[in-house]
């Protein structure tokens, strides 16, 4: 059975099986280069303020902050187009897709953040929750409503053959029901 909104045949295999494959390898990137200790001589506090550490840098100097913002917005914008690539449904709301891809980012993005606290030179940021997320949705708004679309366009190009009709075998022969059979007749005859 074929879920609503989905890819049909062989297509919709490769797609989501791409994407699955794609984002397996991706999340293990992400996992090694976020979870990996650093060798530092200090490390600044936890930032649990949102906004204040890019305040913070944008006072350092215009260039370190937008190193920080396109560094946050790089990190898992690639998770706005392999997401949906590995659900790999045609049919469904752009605003549901939005959604539920950020929702999957924003709890990935916390999730890494969690776990860095156990890692030596890792410190919480929430901006970088926030950055993380805005550059899923930032790739998703900007790739995947046209790849739908150039997939929709594609497959309705297709030639389609039409459906095998079997031939006609005249009507469904019917079976009279039948009664159940009164106890005398079903027991073996009584002996005298």
């Amino acid at each position: 059975m074929q879920r609503q909104g989905s890819i049909g045949g062989t297509a919709a295999i490769r797609i989501r099986v791409t994407g699955g494959i794609l984002l397996a390898t991706y999340l293990a990137f992400v996992a090694w280069y976020t979870l990996r200790p650093l060798d530092v001589p200090w490390v600044m506090p936890a930032n649990l303020h949102p906004l204040d550490g890019l305040r913070a840098d944008f006072a350092a100097g215009w260039t370190e902050g937008a190193r920080r913002v396109a560094e946050g917005l790089a990190l898992l914008a690639p998770l706005g187009v392999l997401l949906p690539m590995a659900g790999g449904r045609l049919g469904v709301s752009p605003l549901g897709s939005l959604v539920r891809t950020m929702a999957a980012t924003a709890l990935l993005s916390l999730g890494i953040e969690m776990l860095q606290t156990a890692v030596p030179g890792q410190v919480v940021d929430v901006d970088s929750l926030l950055l993380n997320t805005a550059g899923a949705a930032l790739a998703h708004v900007l790739v995947v409503p046209a790849g739908r679309s150039w997939l929709r366009r594609r497959a309705g190009n297709r030639a389609v053959p039409p459906p095998l009709q079997e031939p006609a075998q005249g009507r469904t022969p019917t079976i009279p029901r039948v009664g159940i059979a009164p106890w005398s007749d079903a027991l073996p005859p009584s002996s005298p």
